[in-house]
C-alpha cells in the first residue's frame, strides 16, 4: 500500500500470542447495580447502515434483566433490551468521533444509572495519485466488530503500509533493521521534504492495543514499540501519562524512555478494568516537545476466568395450584463477571433436579436466557404437593458444559392454594334442645371437612340457615379456631309457641370457589331443635294499672281485681296473690282472686301520695317447680273532696297601738285543691264582742284580706284575735283561727321600738329591773368562784412534798393534810405505804439503776431449780458458782445489811421490814443438808435455828 511521502509508515506489532486462560476466580459475594463501564470507546466507520451494531453495553441489576430499559440522549443511536447500541438510519458521520450517553434505569425502583460511549470515527489518508486510502485501521472495521469485543488476535494486528510505486527507499518506507517488521508504531505524521511544499497532516488514529487477562508473563512484558521519523536526526526521549501509567494505578504501564518499548508489567484483570487510555509523548532531550502526544487505547481482553454467581442461593416463589401450563412462576438470576458480550459472560440456565417428581417429574421449565421458570404440566395439587425443590444451574459459554462453568442454586416453589375443595357436613343432620325464654345458648355444634389450606379464606367455613326460621330465633357463628358452626338462640323461644324447629343449614367459604368448583350436596345439612318447657313466672296483663276514685272512701270498699295471668298453659298451677309494697298499708288483695279493697281510708293529702296518685306492688306466684313469680303495680288516681278547712297565715302579728296606715295582711291556705279552696270569706266573731269592737277586717282578693285596728288607741299588749275563714267547697268548710297580734307603741317611722316590744311582750318596768339584778348577782357568784379556785390552787402547791414524786420510794413516809397523835389514834391501811406511782417510776428505771437499799419490785432472776436428788460434788460447785456470782454482781442489793427508815414514832403496828427476820421464822426442814457434808452442816444451822457462831 502506498501513501504521500508526507505520511510515515505505522507499523503495529504485539509480541506474543494470546493465551486463552480458565481459572476460577471467587465467586462475587455482593451484587452491586451499575454498569461493566464507566465510559465505553469503539471504531467504526462513517457510513453505517441502517440497525447496524456498533457497540453492547453490559448493566447488572442484581435483580436480572427483566425491569430494565435503556435510553439514549442521541437521535441516532438506540440501546436494544439485551444493550446492544445499534444505529436508527444510515448515517455517513462526518466527525471523528461521537459521543452520547446511555441511561439503564430500573422500573421498579426507578434508579438511573449512566454510561458514557465514544464512538471513534477511522480516518483516510490521500494518496498521491489523489485517490483515498484507508488506514491500517480501517481494516479491522471490515469485521463490523465493536472495539471491546475479544476476538482473535489476527483480526487487530495492523499490518505494515507499503509504499507506492516509485517511492521506494522513502524514509517513510524504510524500517527499523533491529526489529522486527511488525512491532513499530510511527504515530507522528512525516513532514514534507524541504524542496516541496510543507504541510501538515492530521495524526492518526492509533487502533486499540489489546492485552489479555491473567497472563502468566514473563514480566514486563513488551506490548508495543512508539517511534518518530524524527529519531534519526535528534535524540527522542518517549513517556506515557494516564491511568495505569503515572496515575493511579501506577506503573501498570511503563515506556522505555530511549527505545520507546511499551510494556505491561503485571497480570491484567478485565473485572477490575476494562480498558486504559494513555497518551504517548515525544521531546528532546532539553524536554522540548517534538511530537504532539497521540491517544493509545489500551484493552484488556476477556478470559472465561469466572463462575456465574446467582443473586441469592435460595429462591422462594409460588404458584397457584391447578395453574395451567406455562403460567409463570419466578424468575432466578445469574451474573457473570466477564464479559457479557462474549461467550464468557453469556449465561444459560437449565433444571438439574425436581423434588417430588409428584405427578411428574418434569412440572416447570426454565427460560434458558432469562431465568424465568414456568409450569410445563398440569396436576399441581396442594393437597398432594405443597411444595417443590427445584435445582437451577447457570452456566456460561452460552450454556456449554464441556468449556463453560457453572453454579447451582435453588428455587422453592410454594404450591398455594385455591378454594377448589367446598366444605362439607360430616353429617347430615344434627340435633340439639333448648330452654324456653333462653337466648345466647348454643343448641348444637355442626362439625364440616375442609382440605383446603386451614385458617384461609379459602378454608374458613360461613354457615347460614336457609329455612326452618322464618321468626330470626336462631343464628349459626362459627369457631374461628375449629371451624365448627355454633347453632345459637338469639331470640327467645316460647314453648307453648312452637315446641321444635327443623332448621336448614347451608355452608359456604369465606372465599368463593375456584372456576370450574361446584358446591357439593354434603354442604348442607338437617338441624332439629327441641324446645324444653319450662316454669314461666306469672306476669300481670296491665301493668302498670290506674284506677280513678274520690279520697275518703270506707274501709272495705272494693277498688278493682289485679289478677295475673300464668303463661304455662300445658301446666295446672294455681296463682297466689299478695302485697309487695304498700307505703300507707291502705289496701288488701284477696289471694285467690286479686280483688283489691281498702283497708283504710285513702287521704290524698297524704305524704304517700305524689302528685294525686298512690302506688302499690302486688306479687303474684304460682306453685310450680321451682315457683315463679311476677310483680304488678297498681296506681290510684285519688280524686280531692272538701275534706279540710282552711287555716289562716300568718300566726302572730305586730302592729302599732295607735291606728295608722301599718294593717296585718292575712291569707289562707287549705290541703285541697279547686274548687274546693278559695275565693275564702273572712270575718270576726260576734262573740266575745270586744273583736269587733277592736278590730276590723277588709277583704282584697279571694285569697287575700286585711286587718287593721278599729279604734283610735289600743293599750299595748298582745292579743288573740279569732278570725273565721270559710272555703268555696260543696258543702264549704269553715274554720275559726286565732291570730296572735302584738300591739306595741311606735317611732316617728312607724316601727314598733324596743321598750315598746318589750311592753307588748307584757313585762313592766319593775321586772325589768328584776332581771337586770338577778344578773348582776348571777356574774358577782361566778367571779367569786374564781378567786376561791385560785386560792385553793395556790395553797395545794405550797404544801407539796419536798421530794420529787419521780424519786420518792415505797419505804417513805406518806405525808399527809391532816396530821393527829400518830399512829395510835388513826386506823392507817400501812398498804399504802407501797406507792403506785413509786412502783411505776422503778419499774420504768433501767437495769441496775436503783438505790442500794432499794428492794427489786419486779421478779428478780433466780438461781436455777436444785435437782431432787442432787450429787454432793454437783451442790457444791452449784453452791460456789452462785456466790461468785453474787458477789461479782454490782446491782444486787445487800438485802441483809442494816436498813435505815425514817422513825414513825412509838407503837407502830408495823413489824421490822428487816430481811433478817425473814430467815428466823422458816418452818423448813434442812437436816438433810447434814448428810452433804461439814460445810453444810453449818448451813443447816444457821437455817434450822441451831446455835450460832
Amino acid at each position: 500500500m502506498t501513501v504521500g511521502s508526507g505520511v510515515l509508515l505505522v507499523l503495529l506489532s504485539l509480541s506474543g500470542a494470546l493465551r486463552a486462560h480458565n481459572g476460577d476466580l471467587t465467586a462475587r459475594e455482593t451484587c452491586k447495580a451499575g454498569f461493566s463501564e464507566e465510559d465505553y470507546t469503539a471504531l467504526i466507520s462513517q457510513n453505517i447502515l441502517e440497525g447496524e451494531k456498533v457497540l453492547k453495553v453490559k448493566f447488572s441489576s442484581c435483580l436480572g434483566t427483566k425491569g430494565t430499559h435503556y435510553e439514549t440522549d442521541s437521535m441516532d443511536f438506540k440501546v436494544g433490551a439485551d444493550g446492544t447500541v445499534f444505529a436508527t438510519r444510515e448515517l455517513q458521520i462526518p466527525s471523528e468521533q461521537v459521543a452520547f450517553t446511555v441511561t439503564a434505569w430500573d422500573r421498579q425502583t426507578a434508579e438511573r444509572w449512566d454510561a458514557a460511549v465514544r464512538l471513534l470515527v477511522a480516518q483516510t489518508s490521500p494518496t498521491r495519485s489523489g485517490h483515498k486510502e484507508t488506514s491500517v485501521q480501517v481494516q479491522a472495521l471490515q469485521q463490523r466488530v465493536p472495539g471491546p469485543r475479544s476476538l482473535p488476535v489476527s483480526q487487530w494486528d495492523a499490518s505494515p503500509t507499503l509504499p507506492p510505486p516509485g517511492e521506494k527507499g522513502k524514509k517513510s518506507a524504510a524500517l527499523d533493521p533491529v526489529q522486527p517488521p511488525n512491532d513499530t508504531l510511527l504515530p507522528w505524521p512525516q513532514h514534507q521534504s524541504s524542496s516541496g511544499l510543507r504541510r501538515q497532516k492530521r495524526d492518526w488514529v492509533i487502533p486499540p492495543i489489546n492485552v489479555p487477562e491473567n497472563s502468566r508473563g514473563p514480566f514486563p512484558q513488551q506490548l508495543v514499540r512508539i517511534r518518530s521519523d524524527k529519531d534519526s536526526d535528534i535524540p527522542i526521549r518517549y513517556s506515557i501519562t494516564g491511568v495505569g501509567a503515572d496515575q493511579p494505578p501506577v506503573e501498570v504501564f511503563s515506556i522505555d524512555s530511549m527505545s520507546g518499548r511499551m510494556y505491561v508489567t503485571r497480570p491484567m484483570d478485565r473485572e477490575e478494568r476494562a480498558s486504559y487510555h494513555l497518551r504517548a509523548h515525544a521531546v528532546d532531550m532539553n524536554g522540548n516537545k517534538v511530537e504532539n502526544p497521540i491517544d493509545l487505547y489500551i484493552y484488556v481482553i476477556d478470559m472465561n476466568d469466572n463462575r456465574p454467581e446467582f443473586l441469592s442461593q435460595l429462591y422462594n416463589g409460588s404458584v397457584d395450584e391447578g395453574s395451567k401450563p406455562g403460567t409463570y412462576v419466578m424468575t432466578v438470576t445469574a451474573s457473570d463477571a466477564d464479559d457479557g458480550t462474549t461467550a464468557n459472560g453469556m449465561v444459560r440456565y437449565r433444571i438439574v433436579t425436581q423434588t417430588p417428581q409428584s405427578p411428574s417429574q418434569n412440572m416447570f421449565t426454565i427460560n434458558s436466557e432469562t431465568g424465568d421458570i414456568v409450569t410445563v404440566a398440569a396436576g399441581l395439587d396442594r393437597e398432594k404437593v405443597q411444595q417443590y425443590t427445584v435445582i437451577v444451574q447457570a452456566t456460561d459459554m452460552e450454556g456449554n458444559l464441556n468449556y463453560g462453568l457453572s453454579n447451582t442454586a435453588t428455587a422453592i416453589i410454594t404450591v398455594t392454594d385455591v378454594n377448589d375443595n367446598p366444605p362439607e357436613f360430616t353429617a347430615s343432620t344434627y340435633a340439639g334442645e333448648v330452654p324456653e325464654n333462653r337466648v345466647e345458648t348454643v343448641v348444637a355444634n355442626l362439625t364440616v371437612m375442609d382440605r383446603d389450606q386451614p385458617h384461609s379464606p379459602n378454608w374458613n367455613a360461613v354457615y347460614r340457615i336457609i329455612s326452618g326460621d322464618p321468626s330470626g330465633h336462631f343464628i349459626v357463628r362459627t369457631d374461628p379456631v375449629t371451624n365448627e358452626g355454633m347453632v345459637t338462640v338469639v331470640k327467645a323461644v316460647d314453648y307453648e309457641l312452637n315446641r321444635a324447629f327443623m332448621l336448614t343449614v347451608m355452608v359456604s367459604n369465606q372465599a368463593p370457589l375456584a372456576s370450574g368448583i361446584q358446591m357439593s350436596f354434603q354442604s348442607t345439612a338437617g338441624v332439629t331443635i327441641s324446645v324444653m318447657d319450662i316454669n314461666e313466672a306469672p306476669y300481670f296483663p296491665s301493668n302498670h294499672k290506674l284506677i280513678r276514685l274520690e279520697e275518703g272512701v270506707p274501709t272495705g270498699t272494693v277498688l278493682t281485681t289485679f289478677s295475673a295471668v300464668d303463661p304455662d298453659r300445658f301446666m295446672q298451677q294455681a296463682v297466689r296473690y299478695s302485697k309487695l309494697s304498700d307505703p300507707a298499708n291502705w289496701l288488701h288483695i284477696n289471694a285467690t282472686n286479686g280483688q283489691i279493697s281498702t283497708a283504710a281510708i285513702l287521704d290524698r293529702e297524704s305524704l304517700y301520695v305524689k302528685n294525686n296518685v298512690y302506688e302499690a306492688t302486688f306479687l303474684a306466684a304460682d306453685n310450680g317447680i321451682p315457683p315463679a313469680s311476677g310483680t304488678g303495680t297498681l296506681q290510684i288516681y285519688l280524686i280531692d273532696i272538701n275534706d279540710n278547712a282552711p287555716e289562716l297565715l300568718p300566726k302572730e302579728a305586730q302592729i302599732c297601738e295607735k291606728p295608722s296606715l301599718d294593717t296585718i295582711n292575712i291569707t289562707a291556705a287549705d290541703a285541697d285543691v279547686d274548687p274546693n279552696i278559695g275565693p275564702y270569706v273572712f270575718e270576726l266573731p260576734f262573740v266575745p264582742a270586744s273583736v269587733r269592737k277592736n278590730w276590723t277586717i277588709t277583704r282584697l282578693n279571694g285569697d287575700y284580706a286585711q286587718l287593721s285596728l278599729r279604734i283610735l288607741y289600743l293599750e299595748a299588749g298582745v292579743y288573740d284575735v279569732p278570725i273565721i275563714v270559710t272555703d268555696s267547697g260543696n258543702p264549704p268548710l269553715s274554720n275559726t283561727s286565732i291570730i296572735k297580734v302584738k300591739v306595741c307603741p311606735c317611732d316617728e317611722n312607724g316601727d314598733c321600738s324596743t321598750m315598746g316590744a318589750v311592753a307588748a311582750a307584757g313585762l313592766g318596768t319593775g321586772a325589768i329591773v328584776a332581771i337586770l339584778i338577778c344578773i348582776v348577782i348571777l356574774l358577782t357568784m361566778v367571779l367569786l368562784f374564781v378567786v376561791w379556785m385560785r386560792r385553793r390552787e395556790k395553797e395545794r402547791h405550797t404544801k407539796q412534798l419536798l421530794i420529787d414524786p419521780e424519786d420518792d420510794v415505797r419505804d417513805n413516809i406518806l405525808k399527809y393534810d391532816e396530821e393527829g397523835g400518830g399512829e395510835e389514834d388513826q386506823d392507817y391501811d400501812l398498804s399504802q405505804l407501797q406507792q403506785p406511782e413509786a412502783v411505776e417510776h422503778v419499774l420504768s428505771k433501767a437495769p441496775g439503776v436503783r438505790r442500794v437499799d432499794e428492794r427489786p419490785v419486779g421478779a428478780e432472776p433466780r438461781y436455777p431449780a436444785r435437782p431432787a436428788v442432787p450429787h454432793p460434788g454437783d451442790i457444791g460447785d452449784f453452791i460456789s458458782e452462785g456466790l461468785r456470782a453474787a458477789d461479782n454482781d454490782p446491782t444486787a442489793p445487800p438485802y441483809d445489811s442494816l436498813l435505815v427508815f425514817d422513825y414513825e414514832g412509838s407503837g407502830s403496828s408495823a413489824g421490822s421490814v428487816s430481811s433478817l427476820s425473814s430467815s428466823s421464822s422458816g418452818n423448813q426442814d434442812y437436816d438433810y443438808l447434814n448428810d452433804w457434808g461439814p460445810r453444810f452442816k453449818k448451813l443447816a444451822d444457821l437455817y434450822a435455828g441451831g446455835e450460832e457462831e
